[in-house]
């Protein structure tokens, strides 16, 4: 058991004893539900060397990473620690029997987003697939907050990763657009807020989903509209307590009821009853979510609460983070120009942004970088194609002659930018296609293509 479970279960085990104490329980099960506490509260000052308070998670030292929902920065030039992050989450590596495993059911070369590691983590994917090879299905559950008109590249990630997905196992999705949790967090009205999901949404559709086996939903339009999605935020909530959602995500007094509320919202998608129009009210169809691993704190709640309303956990798959321009110490970001690659910029932009903020890993002269060679593991532009360029054996050699010195920063970076302007000029054209009427039809609560 890791820091944060033992630290999520002392919060259900002191809830449940004061629950017991209120409702005047048998003397015997409080007292064991107060030994069980006791036993816990042993074992949390022997990994921690700190009394368990109520409410007070687990504080990080300085040299560790930051990571949750809603902030990611390290102070290693490589970027976050991920299995460290493993451990702390209590995730599981995706191992290359997985890999194998994933390429054996689907039938289908693996995705370079697995071959990489950069979808590196995972949660009860081997379940998932032990269901699809007994000929049950699942779907697919991602998201994307719309804090801006224009998505950037750290963006595309998951939904390149999820339209692959979808397509090699044949099954829908559910793409939820969390516009009232950027109005909670952002200064940003609710006309805004839903004006930047339907934007977002076009951004989304021009990656290439089926119509016919895909969702896009605001939360906005859906949770008024579906008494069913509504019906399960409410039976999540009433499983949550308030220790644990300040345990959990860090949540203060000072914040709104609307932030303390809202992780119930993302949780709802990973059941399907909370979609009775594309599955018919059943509650057993599993759900894969491929998500950053930032967002995992809201799908380990999801999964304890799962067993409580007698649903299924979902299974995650976990992604690292998109480096920014300046650096892989921390993920791009919309709100700041500079780091960020957006999918508007023309290629002018594109060739002037790598050029001129991308972090090299190349030494200061080009006799040094000759004689030395280069640090492909904190160079930017090199990291970047890692994500998008298709061929292994290519992006082997551009590593090795840019370790040797026998490949120049410079020459490196015209070789994402030679990657990233057609790549984008593609998806510009691709977005154009996508009329209003396209995204009422993807927006549109109905049956999809799906065999039970």
């Amino acid at each position: 058991m890791n820091l944060m479970e033992l630290y999520e279960q002392l919060e259900t085990q002191h809830t449940k004893v004061r629950d017991l104490e209120s409702a005047n329980s048998d003397k015997a099960d409080i007292d064991a539900a107060v030994q069980l506490l006791q036993t816990l509260k042993i074992d949390y000052k022997e990994m921690t060397g700190q009394d368990y308070k109520v409410g007070c998670p687990p504080s990080s030292t300085d040299d560790e990473d930051t990571v949750d929902p809603w902030n990611v920065s390290t102070t290693n030039a490589k970027g976050v620690d991920y299995e460290k992050l493993i451990v702390k989450f209590g995730s599981s590596r995706i191992e290359k029997e997985l890999v194998d495993r994933m390429e054996k059911v689907s039938g289908h070369k693996a995705h370079r987003f697995l071959r990489r590691g950069i979808f590196f983590s995972h949660r009860d994917v081997h379940q998932v697939l032990d269901a699809y090879e007994n000929h049950k299905s699942f779907y697919l559950y991602t998201g994307r907050g719309p804090s801006s008109e224009a998505m950037h590249l750290g963006h595309l990630i998951p939904f390149i990763f999820t339209k692959w997905l979808q397509d090699v196992f044949d099954i829908p999705l559910v793409i939820q657009m969390t516009d009232d949790e950027k109005y909670l967090w952002k200064d940003l009205t609710l006309e805004e807020c839903h004006h930047f999901a339907v934007e977002n949404a076009k951004d989304i559709i021009a990656c290439g989903f089926d119509i016919n086996k895909t969702f896009i939903f605001s939360d906005l339009d859906y949770m008024g509209s579906s008494r069913d999605f509504y019906s399960n935020v409410v039976r999540i909530q009433k499983h949550v307590t308030f220790n644990q959602v300040k345990g959990i995500f860090g949540f203060t007094d000072s914040d709104s009821i609307g932030k303390l509320s809202f992780p119930a919202i993302q949780a709802a998608p990973s059941f399907s009853n909370s979609f009775p129009q594309i599955f018919k009210g059943r509650e057993d169809v599993p759900c894969l979510i491929p998500c950053a691993i930032d967002q995992d704190p809201y799908f380990r709640m999801t999964r304890d609460v799962a067993p409580k309303i007698g649903y299924p956990k979902p299974a995650l798959l976990h992604s690292t983070f998109f480096p920014a321009l300046q650096g892989a110490q921390t993920k791009m970001s919309a709100s700041d120009a500079n780091s960020s690659i957006f999918l508007t910029d023309t290629p002018k932009q594109i060739k002037n942004k790598v050029n001129n903020h991308a972090f090299s890993g190349g030494k200061d002269t080009v006799e040094d970088h000759r004689k030395y060679g280069g640090n492909p593991d904190i160079d930017v532009s090199f990291m970047y194609l890692t994500f998008f360029l298709e061929d292994d054996e290519q992006l082997e050699k551009i590593r090795q002659d840019y370790a040797s010195g026998a490949l120049l920063t410079g020459e490196l970076k015209k070789i994402l930018i030679d990657t990233l302007q057609p790549m984008i000029a593609e998806h510009q054209e691709k977005r154009k296609q996508v009329t209003d009427e396209i995204v009422k039809q993807f927006m549109t609560p109905r049956p999809l293509d799906f065999k039970f």
